[in-house]
């Protein structure tokens, strides 16, 4: 398994030297925003909304003068719109009252505010904070299975064993270029641990569909 993800790290690393973050922003509050609209939604439909919302507010003090109706007027596209509208003018109000207006920086206070799970808190650390973090998401879960580096039993699992797999200095760039490999050539409806480049040079002898379960 230690060769499998070594072999993956120098795959990936010579695919996407320089992984961009998929999710557009211009500072720390604009990417929770943006990382919380994109549960259950594509960051392609996530960066089509948030232009529209970040010119109403890019920061909490606007976005909590807001109404909840006004903030679910423009993230409808979203999935679970009404409930991430809420949870959106709840974690401004937090933030102004508890944070001074800023993002904090530890995983603990980031996960007591309203829609925000250990995922958006990995991406907001990793991302805006520079925090060692391995944030797993559906590309990342899937393909962790496809190439044998955990069970799949859970995202939580998941995380566990890609941490132990490649170093550290390495999580929070290796997490990009894994969504962008699984994008690109491992889709969810495409390959099935069978056809693309690192499945097959992993896997040559497979001849089996992979049936991942689920993040």
């Amino acid at each position: 398994m230690r060769e499998r993800a070594e072999f993956i790290d120098r795959e990936l690393a010579n695919l996407y030297p320089n992984p961009p973050i998929p999710l557009d922003h211009t500072n720390s509050y604009t990417l929770l925003i943006a990382v919380l609209l994109s549960a259950q939604c594509t960051d392609a439909r996530v960066n089509k909304i948030t232009p529209d919302l970040f010119k109403l507010a890019s920061g909490p003090l606007n976005m909590s003068k807001l109404s909840v109706d006004q903030i679910n007027s423009v993230v409808r596209p979203c999935g679970l719109a009404p409930r991430k509208a809420k949870a959106i003018h709840g974690l401004s109000l937090i933030l102004l009252n508890k944070h001074s207006g800023q993002v904090p920086q530890t995983f603990e206070e980031l996960e007591e505010l309203p829609g925000v799970g250990h995922k958006t808190a990995s991406v907001v650390m990793a991302q805006s904070f520079g925090h060692p973090s391995f944030p797993v998401d559906t590309h990342i879960h899937r393909l962790a299975q496809r190439w044998k580096l955990t069970n799949g039993k859970s995202v939580t699992q998941t995380e566990r064993d890609l941490k132990k797999l490649f170093p550290k200095d390495r999580w929070n760039e290796i997490h990009l270029q894994i969504i962008f490999y699984g994008r690109e050539y491992c889709q969810a409806r495409n390959c099935f641990g069978l056809e693309c480049p690192i499945c097959k040079a992993l896997f040559p002898l497979r001849k089996t569909k992979v049936i991942t379960n689920k993040a």
